[in-house]
């Protein structure tokens, strides 16, 4: 059986997640702040999903990105090739799931995230934490009343719920990001193991 699409595996996902938690198409549509007639196209694998449109399906059904995205678990010895892994776009971040692992009460997805200059990718805020590392020019992320300015082999990590921006200081930027869920969204929040004693800032 071949591999599926990125469309239909997110229009399978939705549909199995709003049914669990008891949703009607009308009532995701509020939560979302996603137009009734778009989900339903997104739920026949149809349209072409932004970053925004599945983080908010994402915090409106109260599931990680990867419960969207993600096929199957995958084995625990495997070969990702990003180049065989379908894109999903804003206007300026590229980003690419490369894995989903769940850890105890954590979900941790691992994405290649690619940043364009001349735009900046900014974010509501999301459930748990978000981790950065640059691995190719100069990045300017996280909060965004106090960024960090990442360059190659820089790490940061900082509060997913908080809004957050992303942008090229030098670009185009190379980077690697992973979110930390709790698996369970009543859960205190976790702690974020990242010194402040070297901070570089925007």
């Amino acid at each position: 059986m071949g591999r599926m699409s990125a469309g239909a595996v997110l229009g399978v996902n939705i549909r199995s997640l709003r049914t669990r938690a008891g949703l009607s198409l009308s009532e995701l549509a509020r939560r979302s702040d996603i137009a009734k007639g778009t989900l339903s196209q997104l739920e026949n694998g149809m349209g072409n999903p932004t970053i925004e449109t599945v983080f908010s399906l994402s915090n409106a059904l109260n599931v990680p990105v990867s419960s969207l995205l993600a096929e199957t678990a995958e084995p625990e010895s495997l070969v990702v090739r990003s180049a065989d892994l379908d894109v999903l776009s804003s206007n300026a971040v590229d980003l690419r799931l490369l894995r989903r692992m769940d850890v105890t009460d954590t979900v941790i997805e691992v994405y290649d995230q690619q940043v364009r200059p001349g735009e900046t990718q900014e974010s509501a805020g999301h459930p748990g934490y978000e981790h950065v590392v640059v691995t190719q020019g100069v990045l300017r992320v996280g909060p965004v009343d106090d960024p960090f300015v990442l360059g190659p082999g820089d790490y940061a990590c900082f509060p997913g719920h908080l809004p957050h921006l992303c942008e090229t200081v030098e670009g185009p930027v190379a980077s690697v990001l992973i979110l930390q869920y709790p698996v369970d969204a009543g859960a205190g929040p976790m702690a974020c193991a990242v010194s402040t004693a070297a901070r570089p800032r925007a």
